[in-house]
């Protein structure tokens, strides 16, 4: 054990779907090329709720699980083989444990990796607890002046800047995102970057229009409110909302020849994309499940440059103790919550 480092730490563990405790637990030592982490903070988003209830699809999950893949924190020892240079930095790190000798991973495409699913917090341990270990080539150091509670956000941000990547959004385009929640307001973000000629905003939460706005969004409608003169007319959206009906809207907002990118999970079974319509009108379909290091390193240079607002995302932080409570935030369905993040360190 690093020497003056605590020998236990506190970390949540879910026995199963609505079984969730805390445990008192050895620090891990990390092994040759690992790195651990004191969290920072860790985010709650969907797929957490998914875990947690029982309803993440079968082959995704592994109980007993240490939930968190949304996370920042700082280096305190690194393993043999990892430069030491590292120990002391502020950092975030992808989710996907790649094997890195098939196909798909010499390509880049990590989420797609053909030796199977490993991801942090799902079946691999998270980060809600004291402290996360794992390969230090998952890593992404940030700048030394980084707020952390900010870049907490950037696993979504991550899996948004893949969709952008895909998106190829040029000057000019006319633009839309369908869904206002985290993935759709760092969304704006990075399609707002690209200057496009219109970049609208579609949600059933009218609250949302002002933070749309202020991101850089240059219309904003609910479903219910949107022109029908609308439809057919965008080059590019960007959905969101994970919903079969958010699906269905944002291919009807596109033009012949137009490219939707999926981000959303629908729940199993329901009614989405009609594929006689994705044929004649000639659609490209592009769909994102998690982030590859491209994504990754776009998503931290974008951030550390300044260009990346995550703050104002946060609504909640709370001690890990409260991991209960977060949840019912998370599910509640109130316009004033948005991410919620866990202090495994304890509140300031």
């Amino acid at each position: 054990m690093t020497e003056g480092a605590p020998v236990t730490e506190d970390a949540l563990v879910l026995d199963g779907p609505g079984s969730h405790r805390l445990e008192t637990r050895p620090v891990a030592e990390p092994g040759p090329g690992d790195a651990r982490v004191r969290v920072h903070a860790s985010g709650i988003c969907g797929s957490d709720r998914e875990i947690y209830q029982g309803n993440r699809p079968e082959g995704y999950v592994r109980y007993p699980i240490t939930p968190g893949h949304e996370w920042s924190g700082t280096v305190e020892a690194v393993g043999a083989g990892v430069p030491a240079a590292l120990v002391g930095r502020k950092v975030v790190g992808e989710g996907f444990r790649n094997c890195q000798v098939c196909d798909r991973c010499h390509a880049g495409d990590t989420t797609l990796c053909t030796a199977g699913y490993e991801e942090t917090g799902f079946t691999q341990p998270g980060a809600m607890a004291t402290t996360l270990t794992l390969p230090a080539r998952l890593l992404h150091p940030l700048a030394d002046n980084a707020d952390l509670s900010a870049a907490a956000l950037l696993e979504p941000a991550a899996c948004v800047a893949a969709a952008a990547l895909k998106a190829n959004a040029q000057p000019g385009a006319r633009v839309a995102v369908v869904g206002s929640g985290t993935l759709g307001m760092i969304a704006v973000q990075f399609l707002a970057a690209a200057s496009p000629a219109e970049l609208l905003v579609v949600d059933i939460r009218r609250d949302r229009e002002e933070l749309s706005r202020s991101f850089g969004a240059t219309a904003f409608h609910t479903p219910d409110t949107l022109p029908e003169a609308e439809a057919g007319t965008y080059d590019i959206v960007v959905e969101t909302a994970g919903s079969a009906s958010a699906a269905r809207d944002s291919a009807a907002l596109l033009r012949r020849g137009g490219r939707l990118v999926l981000t959303g999970l629908p729940a199993a079974g329901a009614a989405g994309l009609d594929p006689t319509d994705l044929v004649v009108r000639q659609l490209e379909v592009q769909t994102v499940f998690g982030a590859p290091p491209a994504a990754w390193a776009h998503a931290v240079r974008v951030f550390d440059a300044g260009l990346l607002s995550l703050l104002p995302l946060v609504t909640h932080e709370l001690p890990l103790t409260d991991f209960g409570t977060a949840i019912d935030l998370v599910g509640s369905g109130d316009p004033k919550v948005g991410k919620v993040l866990l202090r495994p360190q304890g509140l300031p």
